[in-house]
C-alpha cells in the first residue's frame, strides 16, 4: 500500500486520521486519537492547528508528540498497553480461531520476520520455558521490536530480560513498544509533498591507522538488505548493490552516500577493499594472503530524519567502526 504524505495525513478529519495511523500502539487507538484531538481536532482554535502543522515538519517529530501521551499515560494505561501485544508463542503453536483473532496482521508480519517458526525442538522448548517464567513474573507478554530481529535475538533477548525487576522491565517493554510503533508509522507516512525525502543522509570516512593517513583511492560498495520470497516460512533477503564509491584525497566519499528520497530505514551494508588499497604498501605484503582483504559492514537506519556517519578505521591487520555524526 502506498505511503501518505505527512502534510496530506495532518490535514485529514479525525476518522481518517485514525484509520491511517491509529493502529502504531498495538490495540490501543486511545493514544493516536488523545493526539489528534489536542492538536488537529476541528474543535480546536484555527492557530492551534496551524501552528501544530508547521511544528511538524517531519515523521519524527509527529512520532516524538504521539509517544508522549503513552510516557504521561499512567501506569494503568501503560500496563493496558502491554497486555494488549500477542504472546510470542502464538507463532510457535498451530494457529487456533482464538490465536489468530489474538493477533493483529501488524504484529503477524512483524514475528514472521523473525523465523520464530524454524525454531528446532530444542530451541523451542528453551523459548516455551523462559517465556513462561516471564509471564508469570511480569504479568504481561514478551514484548521484542522483532522486525530486523533473528530468532536467535528473540531468545537471547527472552533470556537476558527474564530476570530484570518490575520497574526496569515496564520501562524496557515501554521502550520496546515504542520502537514497534515507530516502525509501524515509518511504513504508513512519507515525507511532505515538495520535501526533498526525510532530511536524514549517510556519510563515510575511511582512515589508515597503520599509515595515520586518510584511505584515498579505496573502493567501496553500498548495498541495501531487503526482504525477498518467503521459502519454508521463512523471509528470504535480497541483498542490492547501490552504489561504487572511491574515497577521495580526504577518506570520504565527496558527499552523502545517500540522501534525499534514496535515504531510507532498512539494512545496510558497506563492503570496503581493503586487500586491494593496502597492496600499493611494502608493508602490507608480509603475507601473500592478506589477513584482511574484503571487510563487510552491516548496519541498520532506524531513522530517515538523521544524519548517519559510518567511518571506518583500518590496517592491515584490525579495523574499527562507529555510529558518528
Amino acid at each position: 500500500m502506498a505511503k501518505i504524505k505527512l502534510n496530506i495525513l495532518l490535514a485529514l478529519p479525525s476518522t481518517d486520521f485514525l484509520a491511517h495511523i491509529g493502529g502504531i500502539y498495538e490495540k490501543t487507538p486511545w493514544v493516536v486519537e488523545q493526539f489528534y484531538n489536542d492538536n488537529l481536532s476541528s474543535t480546536l482554535d484555527h492557530a492551534v492547528v496551524a501552528a501544530t502543522k508547521d511544528r511538524i515538519s517531519n515523521v519524527k517529530i509527529l512520532f516524538d508528540e504521539i509517544k508522549q501521551y503513552v510516557k504521561e499515560g499512567g501506569r494503568e494505561k501503560q500496563l493496558e498497553l502491554l497486555k494488549s501485544h500477542p504472546d510470542l508463542c502464538l507463532k510457535l503453536d498451530p494457529p487456533s480461531e482464538k490465536s489468530s483473532s489474538d493477533i493483529t496482521r501488524e504484529s503477524r508480519q512483524e514475528q514472521g520476520r523473525a523465523g520464530l517458526s524454524t525454531l528446532t525442538t530444542e530451541e523451542r522448548t528453551k523459548f516455551h520455558e523462559f517465556n513462561n517464567k516471564y509471564k508469570t513474573k511480569f504479568q504481561f507478554p514478551f514484548i521484542l521490536a522483532v522486525r530486523n530481529a533473528s530468532k536467535y535475538t528473540v531468545l537471547s533477548a527472552l533470556e537476558g530480560r527474564v530476570d530484570s525487576s518490575i520497574e526496569e522491565e515496564i520501562g524496557c517493554a515501554l521502550s520496546q513498544v515504542d520502537k514497534i510503533a515507530w516502525m509501524r508509522l515509518l511504513t504508513i507516512v512519507d515525507y511532505s509533498e515538495g520535501s526533498n525525502g526525510h532530511g536524514g543522509f549517510l556519510t563515510c570516512h575511511v582512515l589508515d591507522t597503520a599509515n595515520g593517513s586518510p584511505a584515498s583511492g579505496m573502493r567501496i560498495e553500498l548495498y541495501r538488505h531487503e526482504d525477498g520470497p518467503e521459502s519454508n516460512g521463512v523471509r528470504i533477503q535480497q541483498r542490492i548493490l547501490l552504489k561504487s564509491f572511491l574515497t577521495n584525497s580526504d577518506g570520504r566519499l565527496g558527499g552523502p552516500a545517500l540522501s534525499g528520497t534514496d535515504f531510507c530505514e532498512g539494512q545496510y551494508e558497506w563492503v570496503f577493499y581493503v586487500g586491494d588499497y593496502f597492496a600499493k604498501y611494502s608493508l602490507s605484503r608480509i603475507s601473500g594472503t592478506p589477513f584482511l582483504d574484503v571487510v563487510p559492514l552491516r548496519f541498520g537506519l532506524d531513522d530517515p530524519t538523521e544524519h548517519y556517519h559510518v567511518p571506518l578505521l583500518v590496517s592491515p591487520w584490525s579495523y574499527s567502526t562507529y555510529r558518528g555524526s
